[in-house]
């Protein structure tokens, strides 16, 4: 007759540990989201999708991706509104740019619209930019402005199109 000894081991934190270094894995999905930002008591952003993936676990560069698209309403202090639509977004916690992919949308209160592929918001500055082709229409004109490039204040009142391809101006 022979005795066996099992010994057991609670190795919930080393898996817990190495799902969160991972990034490959994501540390959360949420569906149907829609979350609102404020400064002292003031809505700010308000950032709609329909699916997030959570990968904050990245330990060189956290980040959350919305492979659905993103609905993005920007408030300035006076309230008036930019809202930026794309099929695709990521945004970088760290340095708290949001990266908009396909069929971007910028539009505003005062009917400002900008059109193109990408878009970078760069939420410290809240400032968009882009260096892939656009087409912009301030509401002061009748026409579009293409170019190769563009730039300007989350609520499109600075704007700038570089490169410009092709324009038509309506002068009264």
């Amino acid at each position: 007759m022979g005795l066996v000894f099992f010994s057991c081991e609670d190795n919930f934190k080393d898996i817990q540990n190495i799902n969160a270094e991972s990034t490959d894995i994501p540390i959360g999905v949420a569906y149907d989201i829609n979350l609102k930002y404020t400064d002292s008591a003031k809505l700010v952003a308000n950032l709609v999708s329909s699916k997030m993936v959570d990968y904050t676990n990245d330990a060189y560069i956290p980040y959350s991706e919305f492979p659905e698209g993103i609905v993005l309403k920007l408030y300035s202090k006076n309230n008036q509104r930019s809202t930026i639509i794309a099929d695709y977004a990521i945004y970088y916690q760290k340095k708290k740019l949001i990266d908009l992919r396909g069929n971007v949308i910028v539009a505003n209160d005062s009917k400002d619209s900008l059109f193109t592929s990408q878009l970078y918001y760069y939420e410290k500055l809240e400032w968009v930019f882009t260096d892939n082709p656009t087409k912009f229409k301030p509401s002061s004109q009748e026409d579009y402005s293409y170019g190769q490039g563009f730039d300007s204040d989350k609520d499109l009142k600075n704007p700038k199109v570089f490169g410009i391809t092709d324009s038509a101006f309506n002068f009264e």
